[in-house]
């Protein structure tokens, strides 16, 4: 079925007499261009193992299918899940599972990938969730507000907590910008698609708990310098503090946003 048109999914949506859901972000993808390019920056193989987050009716799931072995689509709503099984049920290698993806638990055994159209709201904690897993995806390929990608793929001097979050752990990248016009019911903002690659870098020994208390320490109030934030946050006087930057080639008056994951990672390693 040609889900990609706006007319089409209005017709399968009053077939079963549903409307999208506001409370579940529910932006249908509608545009050709922008899901040839979603599948691209997938590089799917044959072999491939794919988790999809919120399938929707069902447009990117049936585009992934005939490339890979299997598709795992976590959909939160029953109703579309009865939905998408029967449109896709020509499908032998799709699986619907209807549950909510932040309590969904992974029990893949081979290597896979984390794709989909996420909603704002889910955004930040899916991406948590899979990055800090036992079990993480070899990559992840959302599309996601616009604002929300650039947040992630920040580079000093504008980096923020969300950045240093998930780079901490992977290596995020801007693949390509998709337009409002993309999806109906239309959203606010323009998407990007944004592709999570090398998940678990850096593979450095490091104490995970002590890197975020400082990174929280530093960002506590970003427009502060580091030297006052790090000395309140972390209980250690200002000189010492000054010295333990300094240590690691950072000026105590820059401010956090202006540091690299090395850099917050050298300094978990030079606390004393």
């Amino acid at each position: 079925m040609d889900l990609i048109s706006k007319n089409i999914v209005k017709e399968v949506l009053d077939k079963y007499q549903i409307r999208p859901s506001k409370r579940l972000g529910q932006n249908f993808l509608i545009s050709q261009k922008a899901l040839n390019d979603f599948i691209n920056a997938c590089d799917l193989k044959k072999n491939d193992i794919v988790l999809e987050i919120g399938p929707g009716l069902g447009t990117i799931t049936q585009a992934i299918a005939p490339k890979v072995e299997k598709v795992i689509a976590v959909e939160k709503d029953l109703k579309m899940c009865e939905i998408t099984r029967e449109i896709l049920q020509g499908f032998k290698n799709i699986e619907i599972v209807n549950e909510d993806i932040l309590k969904y638990r992974v029990v893949i055994k081979n290597p896979y990938k984390v794709v989909g159209n996420l909603p704002f709201y889910i955004t930040a904690p899916v991406i948590r969730i899979f990055l800090e897993s036992e079990k993480p995806p070899q990559e992840m390929i959302f599309m996601i507000q616009k604002e929300v990608g650039q947040r992630i793929c920040a580079e000093p001097p504008n980096m923020n907590l969300l950045a240093v979050s998930v780079q901490f752990y992977a290596k995020p990248k801007i693949v390509s910008y998709l337009s409002k016009n993309s999806f109906w019911p239309q959203p606010k903002v323009d998407s990007a698609i944004v592709k999570l690659s090398n998940v678990k870098y850096p593979a450095l020994n490091v104490d995970k708990d002590l890197f975020f208390k400082i990174v929280k320490a530093g960002f506590s109030s970003p427009r502060k310098q580091l030297r006052n934030n790090l000395s309140k946050k972390l209980g250690i006087n200002k000189e010492k503090t000054e010295r333990w930057l300094l240590k690691n080639n950072i000026q105590p008056s820059q401010r956090a946003e202006t540091l690299s994951v090395l850099d917050w990672i050298n300094l978990v390693k030079t606390l004393k």
